[in-house]
């Protein structure tokens, strides 16, 4: 029996309908992962389940007795309440028993989020008091769960922990997200919204991606064939007198309801034209940093930070919130100065940053002027003059809403202005905190190649692992204390290289200063964990050296099936062939790829008890 049903529900804002008479069904235990591009009717949809707005027609259900819980995609200003106050406001206690569960359940939400529960709501960052109400939607432990975009301004860790847990959960889960890694890991139904229609899609998002892509191929050849049908009849229509004469009157009934279906065809929403614009290249030296120190108090920032960033290197930046990844990009463009240790930096530079806070945007400011400056209705794109109106066309935005208000935007379209904003001057440095927040899927993609291709540097801050893992060369991790060590590849590489033997590194979250827009307020640095020193090397046995000896050509033969079955799940031709053979591949490849990341982590734990003997 569902939770909760929607049944032929209809909802418009203006004259466009964002649902159109749709149906949808949520149970207990199913993890439900809403998709769409920007501005399809997402979150509205979650706020018709919440009961914050009501549909124009059609019944929305919820089981009696049965609670809902919430976090919506936009948080509003805060109170002066603290943060413990606010989370355990999640919470219905009824006894004094249940009060003391509670407040055991609000330490450990509190905790695993990183808050600091006396700090006043007031004093908190739109990003900060966001997490607040993802900590008191948890503590809720509703029967159904609302999440619109709830990885937004988590770094990995807290990610990784909500993934745990939301597999735990026992209620039903909506959620909407664009961080494909996570929808992966947790959705057991994906449902798009597309053009005021709920679709449901069995299996993963893998499966999604590739069942979506030949139905739209699909779909393209019956609009195709639609098109061509109607244009014969009305060249039909059109002949002289003696054709009118003679023609068929059902014909003439059949070609105006061609004509009616034609108009109400709903065509999807055009693609984003991604493109920076190129300056004249840098020196091939960008970076060099040389045993670079920083600190905020006692706090330290950077120990011992040595780096050389080169022309066309990509380079991700990993760490928790607050460790001073922000800090970091600071440090290496000039904003900041180094407590000690040198910073040299490269000839021609021409950056660009794409600030996670949007502050570069004047919400006042209609969305035309916050990409001319107010200086007109031209931009200059390759030595060009272009009118703003096509180059926000490439953007999605519309002619007739040039002149609207940033304010009016949603996340994901102000994100898309910013990257209007950024690629409409040209640059050699491309510096991108947090660049993926609300954007869809489609728009990530293409956000990736457009990254891949550039000509210039990339410094990319972000805890969008596969983001990460398809765009950077190599990775600067955070790994506590101020120590920041270098990793060729990106998030998944990360975790291969990581020695499975050393010891685990002491966790100590730096607190940014208070200018940085993400930082909590200032407080005392969380307090070590302690760790068992790493044991010593040992001998291998002769079995175990056997098995090293073979594990390279076994990885590689892996690695040539993964790159096979890849190739034959990218081809649409297997989906049309019959499901057992397209579902045949998918698992043999989440097989092949477990089993090399197992051979790649006992490759390494070999390999590090070996020592230089052994591998020589």
């Amino acid at each position: 029996m569902p939770i909760v049903r929607l049944d032929k529900v209809s909802l418009s804002f203006g004259l466009r309908p964002l649902l159109d008479n749709v149906n949808l069904q949520l149970r207990r235990g199913e993890r439900v992962c809403l998709l769409g591009r920007n501005g399809e009717g997402k979150s509205s949809l979650l706020q018709l389940i919440a009961r914050n707005i009501q549909p124009d027609s059609g019944e929305i259900w919820v089981r009696p007795g049965a609670r809902t819980a919430s976090l919506a995609q936009e948080v509003s200003a805060g109170s002066d309440a603290t943060v413990h106050d606010v989370v355990l406001g999640g919470v219905e206690s009824k006894t004094p028993e249940d009060e003391w569960q509670a407040r055991l359940q609000v330490d450990q939400v509190i905790s695993r989020l990183g808050l600091m529960e006396e700090v006043s709501m007031s004093a908190l960052s739109g990003g900060w008091r966001r997490r607040v109400m993802l900590g008191r939607a948890l503590v809720a432990a509703p029967d159904v769960l609302l999440l619109d975009e709830p990885t937004n301004h988590l770094d990995i860790e807290a990610i990784t922990w909500l993934e745990n847990m939301m597999i735990e959960y026992p209620g039903a889960l909506l959620f909407v997200s664009h961080d494909r890694a996570f929808v992966r890991r947790l959705a057991t139904k994906i449902v798009e919204l597309d053009r005021g229609q709920l679709r449901v899609w069995p299996g993963g998002y893998d499966d999604y991606v590739l069942q979506k892509r030949a139905a739209l191929e699909v779909e393209a050849k019956h609009a195709a064939l639609f098109d061509k049908k109607l244009a014969e009849e009305e060249v039909w229509i059109r002949k002289g007198v003696e054709a009118r004469r003679t023609r068929n009157e059902g014909r003439v009934r059949a070609l105006e309801q061609l004509r009616i279906q034609r108009r109400e065809r709903r065509e999807r929403i055009g693609t984003v034209e991604l493109r920076a614009q190129d300056a004249t290249p840098s020196g091939k030296l960008v970076f060099e940093a040389s045993h670079v120190a920083h600190s905020f108090g006692a706090v330290p920032i950077l120990r011992d930070f040595s780096v050389r960033i080169q022309r066309q290197d990509r380079i991700g930046i990993i760490g928790p919130n607050g460790c001073g990844k922000t800090t970091l990009i600071k440090l290496l463009i000039g904003e900041l100065e180094p407590v000690s240790g040198q910073i040299r930096r490269g000839t021609k530079l021409s950056p660009a940053y794409f600030d996670q806070q949007r502050e570069q945007l004047d919400p006042n400011a209609s969305i035309m002027d916050n990409v001319t400056g107010g200086s007109g209705d031209t931009v200059t794109i390759d030595g060009q003059a272009r009118h703003v109106s096509g180059y926000l066309r490439d953007f999605l935005f519309p002619p007739e809403r040039l002149h609207a208000p940033v304010s009016m935007l949603s996340g994901g379209e102000r994100n898309r202005l910013l990257l209007a904003r950024l690629f409409a001057r040209p640059s050699n440095l491309l510096v991108m905190d947090e660049p993926t927040n609300d954007l869809d899927a489609e728009t990530l993609e293409l956000l990736e190649e457009m990254v891949a291709d550039y000509a210039g540097t990339l410094l990319l801050v972000s805890h969008d692992r596969a983001f990460l893992d398809n765009v950077v060369t190599s990775t600067l991790v955070f790994e506590g204390n101020g120590q920041i060590n270098e990793y060729v590849g990106g998030y998944t590489d990360w975790l291969r290289q990581r020695k499975v033997t050393a010891p685990a590194t002491a966790k100590i979250t730096a607190v940014e200063p208070s200018t940085a827009p993400t930082a909590m307020p200032a407080a005392a640095p969380r307090s070590a964990v302690p760790t068992n020193p790493s044991p010593k090397p040992k001998r291998l046995s002769y079995n175990e050296q056997r098995e090293l000896a073979q594990l390279p050509e076994k990885i590689q033969q892996l690695e040539a099936e993964q790159a096979q079955l890849n190739a034959l799940i990218s081809d649409p031709a297997v989906f049309r062939r019959g499901k057992d053979e397209s579902q045949a591949a998918l698992r043999r490849l989440e097989a092949v790829s477990a089993e090399l990341e197992s051979a790649y982590l006992r490759w390494d734990a070999l390999d590090s008890s070996a020592g230089p003997a052994a591998r020589a």
